[in-house]
C-alpha cells in the first residue's frame, strides 16, 4: 500500500517546505498539497528530491471556492478565469511532475440551472484531461459533501459516475474520498463498486471530525478490502486534520502496512 501525506493538513506545524522532510521522517511514501502555488516550483520540487518523496496530488487552483465563493470549473460566467488557472497548474505541473491533477468541481451558482453547470464541468474536465494527459499527468475529480461545503456541485458516487460518463475521456478518473461519503452516511464499499476501475486517486479521514483513523466510525478495513477487490493499486492520500501535533496521530500507520 502506497500512502502519501497530504501536506495541507498534516504537519502544519511546521512551514510548508518543512513538512516535506517531516513525513519522509514519518514514514509517508509520499506526499500531496492541495495549493501549492506560493511556493515557486522549482524550490517545491528541490524539496521533494531531498526528501526522496513523490508529489502524488495537488489541484488546479479554484479561485474563491475555499473562501466560500463559486469556484471556477462549473461556472460558465468564469470560463477565461479557469482557463488561466489551467495554464498556470499546467505549467507547475511541469516542473514538479504531480502523479495527478484534482479539478474541483465547485458550487453551483445560485439562479443556475445543474445541466448548464454540469455542462461547463465536464468540458472543462475533458479539456484539462487531454492537456494533462500531454505531461503524462492523471487527471481526477472528486465529491465533497456538502454538510461541509454547502452548494458543492458532486456529492455522490452516482453524481460521480455520471460525469465521468459525460466527460468520457481515458485521462479523466474519480478521486474518491472515503471522508466525504461517510460524512453523508454513504455506503464506501458501494461507491467503491459503482466506480470501481476509475478511480484515480483515493483520500481518507475519520468521521465525523475528519480525523485520524481510529477517532470516528469510519470502517476502514472493510474500506480497503473492497478497494483491493476492484483491483485499486493508487495511492491512499492521509488528508485528516490531527488533534494536535501530527506525530501524535500517527499509531494507524504502521497498523495499515
Amino acid at each position: 500500500m502506497k500512502i502519501s501525506a497530504n501536506l495541507s493538513l498534516l504537519f502544519t506545524e511546521r512551514p510548508l517546505l518543512e513538512r516535506i522532510q517531516a513525513a519522509a521522517e514519518a514514514g509517508f511514501d509520499g506526499v500531496e498539497v492541495q495549493f501549492p502555488y506560493e511556493l515557486p516550483a522549482a524550490l517545491f520540487k528541490e524539496h521533494l528530491a531531498r526528501a526522496a518523496l513523490p508529489l502524488v496530488l495537488i489541484n488546479v487552483p479554484a479561485g474563491d471556492l475555499m473562501q466560500g465563493g463559486l469556484g471556477l470549473a462549473a461556472v460558465p460566467a468564469r470560463q477565461a478565469e479557469f482557463d488561466r488557472a489551467l495554464q498556470d497548474a499546467l505549467a507547475y505541473a511541469a516542473v514538479v511532475q504531480p502523479q495527478c491533477v484534482n479539478v474541483l468541481a465547485g458550487r453551483l451558482a445560485e439562479k443556475q440551472g445543474r445541466e448548464r453547470a454540469l455542462d461547463c464541468l465536464a468540458e472543462n474536465l475533458r479539456k484539462s484531461a487531454e492537456s494533462f494527459a500531454s505531461l503524462g499527468i492523471q487527471l481526477v475529480c472528486e465529491a465533497i459533501n456538502p454538510l461541509d461545503m454547502p452548494g458543492f456541485l458532486i456529492n455522490t458516487p452516482e453524481d460521480l459516475d455520471l460525469l465521468l460518463r459525460q466527460v468520457d475521456h481515458p485521462n479523466c478518473l474519480a478521486q474518491f474520498d472515503l471522508y466525504h461519503m461517510a460524512r453523508q452516511g454513504l455506503g464506501i464499499p458501494q461507491g467503491i463498486r459503482l466506480l470501481a476501475k476509475r478511480i484515480g486517486h483515493v483520500q481518507f479521514a475519520d468521521s465525523p471530525g475528519r480525523g485520524a483513523p481510529g477517532t470516528g466510525q469510519v470502517d476502514f478495513a472493510e474500506a480497503l478490502q473492497t478497494l483491493n477487490a476492484v483491483g485499486y493499486e493508487g495511492w491512499m492520500g492521509a488528508e485528516y486534520k490531527p488533534a494536535g501535533p501530527t506525530g501524535l496521530s500517527l499509531g494507524w500507520l504502521e497498523a495499515w502496512r
